[in-house]
C-alpha cells in the first residue's frame, strides 16, 4: 500500500508540475524598432517594463533599428516576429518583392498621420510649401519624407526642387550652415536636432505633410504572415498589451522616459520627454485617429495610399491594400480607447 501510495503522489506531483510549467511557458516574440532608442520608443517600452506582455504569456525582446525598410526586411527574413514599420515601406517591400515568400503585415496602426514634413529656416523665406519651387532641399535617399516628397509636391502644385543626399547625421547641420534650402524629415525628430544645433523653435518653419493636403499613414506594427498563421493569440495578446502600455505613456509622457532611459543611459531625458509628447500630439493622438479610432484604417485612405506610394515610389508592381492590412487581431473596442483627452 505504501508503495502504491508513494507512486500515486509521485505521479500527481509530477501531473501538478507540468500544469505549473505549462501554465508559466512563455511564447517568444522577437521585436524591432524603427530607430534608436528615443523618446517614441517609450510606448514599446512601457508594457514591457510594466509586465504587460509576460502577464499576456508573451517573452518580448525588443532591439533598436536603424530604419523602416530594415524592419521590415528583417521581419521577413524571419529575424525578427513583429515590428514597428513606416507603412509606406512595406508597401514599397511588398510592390517590389512580389515573390517573396514572408511579407511582412500590418496589425496595427500607430501613427494615424505620417511624421513626414519639409523644414527650413525663417531667414530662407519659404513659409508655404509653394516657396519651395527652384529651391536646394536635402535628406537621406531612403527618408520617408524625401521619398514621399512627390505626392506632397503633385499636393501642393510645386514645380521642380533640387535634391542633396547626406547621411541622417548631416542633415540638420546642413541647413544649419546654408548648404541646403529646406529638409525633409520626422517633424518631432528634425526640430529637436535643429534646437541641439542652436537654433531656435521660433526660427523654424515646418510644413507637416498631414497638414497640406497628404493624408499618408505612418508607423504601424508589423507581423511576420508565419507568426500570425501558427499563432493568431499571441500577435492579438501582443497588440492588446501594447495598447495598456501606450495609454499609460500618452497620460504621463514624463514618467514613461524611463523606460528609455532605462536602455539607452545616455539620452538626453528632457529631450526625449518633448521629442516623445510632440510625437503624441503630432501623430498619434492626431485629429484623423481620433476620427478614425487608435489602430485602426480606413479602407478608402488605404487604398489611396497604395495608389499614391506606387506612383512615388516607382514600385515594380502596384501596391495591393488588401495584402498591406489584417486587422482581425486587433484588441476590441473598449481596449483600444486610450487616447488622452484632445486638448483645448
Amino acid at each position: 500500500m505504501n508503495k502504491r501510495r508513494f507512486l500515486q503522489t509521485t505521479a500527481a506531483l509530477a501531473l501538478a508540475t507540468s500544469f505549473v510549467g505549462a501554465a508559466h511557458a512563455q511564447t517568444p516574440i522577437k521585436f524591432q524598432l524603427d530607430w534608436r532608442f528615443e523618446g517614441p520608443a517609450a510606448l514599446f517600452l512601457q508594457p514591457a517594463a510594466k509586465g504587460y506582455f509576460k502577464q499576456a504569456g508573451l517573452d518580448v525582446t525588443i532591439d533598436a533599428g536603424n530604419g523602416s525598410g530594415g524592419t521590415v526586411t528583417r521581419v521577413a527574413s524571419g529575424t525578427y516576429d513583429m515590428g514597428f514599420a513606416d507603412l509606406a515601406a512595406l508597401m514599397e517591400f511588398h510592390a517590389n518583392n512580389p515573390d517573396a515568400p514572408n511579407k511582412p503585415v500590418a496589425v496595427m496602426m500607430v501613427y494615424n498621420n505620417t511624421p513626414a514634413a519639409v523644414l527650413a529656416l525663417k531667414k530662407s523665406g519659404i513659409t508655404k510649401p509653394k516657396d519651395l519651387e527652384g529651391k536646394k532641399l536635402g535628406a537621406p535617399v531612403f527618408d520617408a519624407g524625401r521619398k514621399g516628397f512627390p505626392v506632397f509636391q503633385k499636393a501642393n502644385g510645386i514645380n521642380s526642387v533640387a535634391w542633396t543626399s547626406m547621411d541622417p547625421p548631416l542633415r540638420e547641420t546642413m541647413l544649419v550652415r546654408g548648404d541646403i534650402d529646406a529638409i525633409t524629415g520626422f517633424s518631432f525628430t528634425s526640430l529637436l536636432n535643429l534646437e541641439a544645433r542652436g537654433v531656435k523653435t521660433e526660427d523654424v518653419v515646418i510644413l507637416p505633410y498631414a497638414d497640406h493636403g497628404v493624408k499618408l499613414y505612418g508607423n504601424v506594427i508589423v507581423a511576420s504572415p508565419k507568426l500570425i498563421a501558427e499563432n493568431p493569440g499571441a500577435v492579438k495578446s501582443f497588440l492588446t498589451a501594447f495598447a495598456k502600455g501606450a495609454k499609460e505613456v500618452m497620460a504621463n509622457p514624463a514618467g514613461a522616459i524611463d523606460t528609455v532611459k532605462a536602455r539607452d543611459g545616455i539620452i538626453n531625458v528632457p529631450l526625449e520627454t518633448r521629442r516623445l509628447a510632440l510625437a503624441i500630439d503630432a501623430v498619434v493622438a492626431s485629429p484623423d485617429a481620433r476620427k478614425e479610432g487608435f489602430g485602426q484604417v480606413v479602407p478608402g485612405r488605404l487604398a489611396l495610399m497604395a495608389s499614391q506610394v506606387s506612383d512615388a515610389y516607382g514600385t515594380k508592381t502596384r501596391v495591393d491594400p488588401a495584402k498591406i492590412w489584417n486587422g482581425s487581431m486587433l484588441p476590441t473596442k473598449a481596449e483600444l480607447d486610450i487616447l488622452p483627452p484632445a486638448k483645448k
